[in-house]
């Protein structure tokens, strides 16, 4: 179940960010704010971060948002996944998978920082720094409506729509 956010109050950034899309055949990536973006789009956004492209569980999220991303769309949200990947290796991934979802490049760390993604992690034995693999919803009004950490790749997606399908 996705945890309301509580004391953990985060607005969407108004810095711009790298995203990385393909378009007609073409890999492309503007510099844009995530709050002109959703107000330009008018749909709520689902912010996923990963720790690394191309490696199983990542692999296993974008694939599975990019399955579900007509499902998404009707429940009115747009889906982008934030790694501290290069847009090359962005490109990469998006290719190799023919993944649907535009992918950030924070390289800087920039965003993580902001939504406080870069955790100690244990990676067989040995204390690191890591992306630690977490989703933001926002509303179409650029609100924050879920939050989750430490969260699942297999079958995150599936949880997450039934999470914000409307009440039947």
């Amino acid at each position: 179940m996705m945890a309301k956010p509580t004391t953990e109050v985060i607005a969407l950034p108004e810095f711009p960010v790298t995203i990385v899309r393909e378009l007609d055949g073409n890999f492309i990536h503007d510099d844009i704010s995530l709050k002109e973006l959703i107000e330009h789009k008018k749909k709520g956004l689902i912010l996923y971060f990963y720790p690394k492209d191309d490696t199983p569980g990542c692999t296993t999220q974008a694939t599975d948002f990019t399955a579900n991303i007509n499902a998404f769309d009707a429940l009115g949200y747009d889906i982008i996944g934030v790694s501290r990947d290069s847009v090359e290796s962005h490109k990469k991934f998006l290719d190799k998978y023919d993944l649907q979802i535009p992918l950030i490049s924070d390289s800087d760390e920039k965003l993580c920082q902001y939504f406080d993604v870069i955790k100690e992690k244990n990676m067989y034995g040995k204390m690191t720094m890591g992306l630690v693999r977490s989703a933001f919803v926002f509303d179409k009004e650029g609100t924050l409506t879920h939050a989750q950490r430490n969260l699942r790749a297999a079958g995150y997606t599936e949880r997450l729509l039934t999470e914000l399908a409307p009440a039947s």
